[in-house]
């Protein structure tokens, strides 16, 4: 069957269907495609007549371009056709739906399709998402372009080829579509996130467990308090267990205090010991407290170490924390004495005592304080982190300006946290 050149989904929409006299047979109301090896192949064409529809497969097409249609069928040997949930069509269920672009880091709108001859067939071979296929849908793609040509510019091309291009959930019917997880995966959380924002629960959903434990739970931490909740309560115990282990203890604690207490509790049991204590020590402070607001993941060392010794230790002990600032220096009861920057560290001689170069006029303040207290002591010392001592001189973790730029700028993902 001949089928020349390219062709976009709107310039055949409501084309003509003809028959072999030339005849009016109706025109085009959607086109119906199948998987295909290796991209969906045109399998139909749904015409529409005095607001009846028929069905016409693609065997019996004798021509099909964007300047004319004809079929090998005539009137009396249509096929009359009711819209099915289980056939798959270009107009229903892909233009206009959500597309993820891995480049732009973006949900996008399939704004046209393309399809081109292989072989003996149409084939999908890439959806267009910028303004020409919105363009082209009003039919002044072309006067457009010569507009654009007297400035001496021009419209661009925005196509993502359907090589790049897999159903988000298993059914192609289901066609909010997204990039390959190894593609996606590569992009920063808080992209991720905003695209799993923006696509609905169940897609965003099954988006998020196909990514690995350290990036979902980086991703996680960046969504809105209700989506967060949904995940994990979709996600069986084990998983989701690993990937709040994963997460910094304070934002750990964010997501569970919103969880049912039965869940949050569950998901505790399921993690480490030393961890799930942090993350419930956490909890049990008010949010609007220094305590509620601190994290007790931080660095601290004797003070007889070494400046050497520290060094060596650092380079473990720092993967595990998520901002490292200062070094707490803590005596043999484990209370705050002294704090030394990372700066005092590089500069110092190796064989130098921490104790030697340890600042001893701390700046703290104590779990029950009022966290805008807290954000006042930061601001006014320029400090990066502040200790949040008790009255017996116990060190209970820090609060970093990270932590005081959330509470004056809060993100989406931050809400008060309750007990659990």
């Amino acid at each position: 069957m001949p089928f020349f050149g390219e062709v976009f989904s709107s310039e055949i929409i409501k084309k003509p269907v003809l028959d072999p006299k030339g005849e009016d047979l109706g025109r085009v109301k959607d086109i119906g495609i199948v998987k295909g090896d290796p991209l969906p192949l045109v399998s139909v064409l749904i015409i529409e007549k005095k607001k009846k529809y028929f069905r016409l497969p693609w065997a019996e097409l004798n021509i099909f371009n964007k300047k004319i249609i004809s079929s090998r069928t005539y009137r009396d040997k249509l096929i009359p056709y009711e819209f099915s949930e289980d056939d798959l069509f270009v107009v229903r269920d892909i233009l206009d739906k959500q597309i993820v672009d891995a480049n732009g880091a973006k949900v996008v709108r399939v704004n046209d399709i393309k399809l081109e001859g292989y072989q003996d067939n149409a084939i999908l071979i890439a959806v267009d998402v910028g303004m020409r296929g919105i363009l082209r849908r009003l039919g002044i793609e072309r006067g457009s372009e010569e507009f654009l040509s007297m400035f001496k510019t021009s419209l661009p091309y925005n196509l993502i080829s359907w090589n790049y291009i897999q159903p988000l959930r298993p059914k192609l019917n289901a066609i909010t579509l997204t990039v390959p997880r190894q593609i996606l995966a590569e992009l920063h959380p808080a992209d991720i996130a905003d695209i799993i924002s923006q696509v609905s629960r169940e897609e965003g959903a099954h988006l998020f467990r196909d990514l690995d434990i350290e990036t979902a739970a980086e991703a996680l931490s960046e969504l809105k308090p209700e989506m967060q909740a949904d995940i994990i309560n979709a996600m069986d115990t084990e998983k989701a267990a690993d990937i709040i282990e994963e997460m910094p203890p304070d934002e750990a604690a964010d997501i569970l205090s919103d969880l049912p207490t039965e869940k949050a509790k569950e998901l505790l049991e399921n993690i480490e010991k030393e961890e799930a204590e942090d993350i419930q020590e956490l909890l049990e402070h008010d949010e609007d407290t220094a305590g509620g607001r601190m994290t007790n993941s931080y660095i601290a060392y004797a003070p007889h170490m070494t400046v050497q010794e520290a060094s060596e230790r650092f380079r473990v002990n720092a993967r595990e924390v998520e901002n490292v600032y200062y070094i707490y220096i803590l005596d043999k009861e484990e209370k705050l004495i002294g704090v030394t920057s990372l700066k005092e560290m590089i500069l110092a001689e190796p064989d130098c005592l921490l104790a030697d170069i340890m600042e001893t006029n701390l700046k703290t303040v104590s779990p029950g304080e009022d966290e805008m207290d807290a954000a006042a002591i930061i601001s006014k010392y320029n400090l990066l982190a502040l200790p949040v001592v008790d009255e017996n001189g116990y060190m209970h973790g820090i609060i970093t300006v990270d932590d005081i730029i959330d509470m004056l700028l809060p993100p989406a993902a931050k809400k008060k946290r309750r007990k659990v």
